[in-house]
């Protein structure tokens, strides 16, 4: 708890700059919900990076959702803590001109795991369960550090130019303290939901742990673990009291060891589930092993 006292305490204010005098925005290279991404060449060290800038209305917008008193820290607070194989690296924030808050990252040379997942080509097939493992051990790493990611999915997962799986997005994440774990806050990406996050109940961890189990599903599938996806929270709802599909329908071949662990994170109820990301990784580390893709000599991810 002294990393959290230390994280809220009074905020240290930040000088303002404007990122063209210190930065080559070179291309834009991406787009979320809340935030522009670009490639750039950083005037001070000379190297290349990637600069994402958060959108200001809707970033304030997030964060009005949290009282003063509970003092979350920033995207790029947060993003400055995690240091992890498989979480992009961050080497500082700061604030644009106009008050929008930047995080200067390294640039990742790689294809994004929904397009592997679209594509699903011979680096996804003979290296799947070791992508789901790096993944598990992120979130692993993440839980460990105290954080609830919030949003686990495939669009906020890289697989980077030596084909390792990189998290990249924390603009979600919240403290795994009591204030942060009650009721109400609904936030997230639809199809990849807890179902206690849908119904405002209490969280904690375990919704990352099944919103990882519908992006495994989802890995192994190329489908969600339901007939019909969920494009906004009210068709989420209809997935509270609809079992997923076993994933051995869709996924001839898979296994056993990896679709049981894949289909106890799924539990609608949080008690059921895996209790923390180590419980669901080690079945998923001993298939790794025994199925033999602990070394990657896959081919690249563009073939």
């Amino acid at each position: 708890m002294n990393f959290f006292k230390k994280l809220f305490a009074k905020k240290k204010k930040i000088q303002k700059i404007d990122l063209t005098k210190r930065f080559d925005l070179v291309a834009r290279v991406g787009q979320g919900s809340m935030s522009k991404v670009w490639k750039a060449r950083d005037s001070a060290s000379g190297r290349i990076v990637a600069v994402k800038v958060l959108d200001l209305e809707k970033t304030k917008k997030f964060e009005a959702r949290f009282t003063e008193e509970m003092k979350k820290p920033s995207e790029g607070e947060i993003a400055l803590t995690l240091k992890h194989p498989h979480i992009v690296k961050t080497y500082e924030y700061g604030y644009t001109l106009e008050g929008e808050q930047f995080l200067v990252m390294e640039f990742l040379e790689g294809v994004a795991l929904s397009f592997l997942i679209e594509v699903q080509n011979d680096l996804m097939k003979k290296n799947c369960v070791r992508f789901l493992v790096e993944l598990g051990l992120a979130i692993e790493y993440f839980h460990q550090a105290n954080w609830i990611h919030r949003d686990i999915c495939p669009r906020n997962v890289v697989l980077d130019g030596e084909n390792r799986i990189r998290l990249i997005d924390f603009g979600l994440v919240v403290p795994n303290t009591p204030e942060f774990r009650k009721p109400g806050n609904r936030t997230g990406t639809a199809n990849y939901m807890a179902p206690e996050l849908i119904k405002r109940q209490p969280t904690d961890q375990r919704i990352d742990i099944y919103s990882f189990a519908v992006t495994g599903y989802e890995m192994f599938t190329k489908r969600y673990p339901w007939p019909q996806t969920a494009a906004s929270l009210e068709a989420a709802l209809q997935h509270i009291n609809t079992p997923p599909d076993d994933i051995r329908q869709y996924a001839k071949g898979i296994d056993d060891q990896v679709a049981d662990a894949i289909m106890k994170g799924l539990a609608s109820n949080p008690r059921e589930r895996w209790q923390s990301m180590s419980q669901m990784l080690a079945p998923l580390r001993e298939a790794q092993v025994r199925l033999g893709q602990v070394v990657d000599d896959a081919p690249s991810a563009n073939d």
